[in-house]
């Protein structure tokens, strides 16, 4: 099987300092699949396109971001592999830079992924884009944690409604909810593009001030 590896996009810092925080991107996948996430992956792509977008913002205010590509493509009924790969990656942000928090930023399983990762200590909250939530995943993982979700209306792969869903069991653990209705656009990104971007770089410098780690 394949690894698990990080694009680490880095501000800039003095010798010995280190980011005011880490945003910790995670993509999408499929329901199920082995196959190894390649360098033609789409899912992969697109949240490094927006890492490219975003990260000069990030780096204005001393935020790192750092993308997750999973070892395979595929949630495979529990979301172990894609669990396993982003608390690894938890790790290795730990062994660059001690106990910095830490956002979450995903796109459909990479938001879903998060929701069960987000109990690691130094992770702040979520930044949920058309997230891939089942109404069947827990919220525990989300105790005092800040999440944003964003979600359009025209979205025929996961669902807005089961956004919203979420959120209200959410609610009852998270530090702070909100829901971003992104209009008449679909799954992937592809319309409302600056849009997108900017709810991505918003969530994570909200909830990043919100750090406490």
């Amino acid at each position: 099987m394949s690894t698990p590896s990080l694009t680490r996009v880095d501000p800039t810092l003095d010798p010995g300092a280190v980011p005011r925080a880490v945003t910790l991107m995670l993509h999408g996948g499929t329901q199920r699949s082995t196959d190894p996430v390649g360098s033609r992956s789409a899912s992969w792509h697109r949240m490094a396109a927006i890492q490219r977008r975003i990260t000069p913002q990030l780096h204005a205010e001393g935020i790192a971001s750092w993308l997750l590509r999973y070892r395979v493509r595929g949630w495979n009924g529990d979301g172990a592999g894609p669990r396993e790969d982003a608390r690894w990656a938890l790790e290795q942000v730990r062994a660059a830079y001690g106990e910095v928090p830490v956002v979450l930023l995903g796109h459909s399983m990479g938001a879903r992924t998060s929701a069960y990762v987000a109990d690691d200590p130094q992770v702040a909250g979520v930044v949920a884009l058309a997230p891939w939530w089942q109404p069947d995943d827990p919220v525990r993982a989300l105790r005092g944690r800040h999440v944003v979700a964003a979600h359009g209306v025209a979205d025929k792969i996961t669902s807005a409604r089961m956004t919203r869903a979420f959120l209200v069991r959410a609610a009852g653990v998270a530090a702070s909810t909100e829901y971003v209705d992104m209009g008449r656009v679909g799954h992937y990104m592809l319309r409302r593009v600056d849009r997108w971007n900017d709810v991505a770089v918003d969530g994570v410098l909200r909830v990043a001030a919100t750090a406490t780690v």
